[in-house]
């Protein structure tokens, strides 16, 4: 992990076969870097709890998201293919993206109305992370847009590129 520069990296994926190696690799990379973020895979749900006391910040199931990803095939067709479509289909060229907003963004302290991401870029924000954590879904016009905040955008990667700019420099 050291020759990997780990103490440098931001993310570390683990997804080896087994459950306790996961467990290691994230309890060492833990103790390597502590600002890491580590996502981890579980086959067994009780390893859950072990992983994220080894230091994991999010734990995946596979088993488990596989069985909420067919439930969903099923009772909603046409949303599944709609998500499916935005996220693995290239041609339909939408898209959902995190975009955070800087220190100098032209959006910040304006309302979503009043910033033209929808009207000007045709980007829909379907979210926002707040800086202490709160999720908004769905955030009404008149909400503002803050420094820190994590925008959850749906549209064009054009589109999602011009809002990724302004949410970095002011105008």
């Amino acid at each position: 992990m050291v020759e990997a520069g780990i103490e440098k990296a931001k993310g570390l994926v683990a997804v080896v076969s087994s459950d306790p190696q996961n467990v290691y690799i994230s309890l060492t990379a833990r103790g390597l870097n502590p600002l890491l973020y580590i996502l981890s895979r579980a086959e067994d749900e009780a390893t859950e709890k072990k992983l994220i006391r080894a230091g994991a910040n999010e734990v995946m199931l596979p088993y488990r998201l596989g069985g909420r990803r067919m439930a969903q095939a099923i009772l909603r067709p046409t949303v599944s293919d709609f998500i499916e479509s935005t996220i693995h289909d290239h041609s339909f060229e939408l898209n959902i993206e995190e975009i955070m907003v800087g220190e100098n963004s032209q959006l910040n302290s304006l309302t979503l109305v009043d910033s033209g991401i929808r009207q000007e870029m045709d980007i829909i924000i379907i979210g926002i992370k707040q800086k202490d954590g709160k999720m908004l879904f769905n955030p009404s016009s008149q909400t503002k847009i803050q420094t820190g905040d994590i925008l959850i955008a749906m549209g064009r990667n054009n589109d999602l590129e011009r809002l990724r700019k302004a949410c970095i420099t002011s105008s």
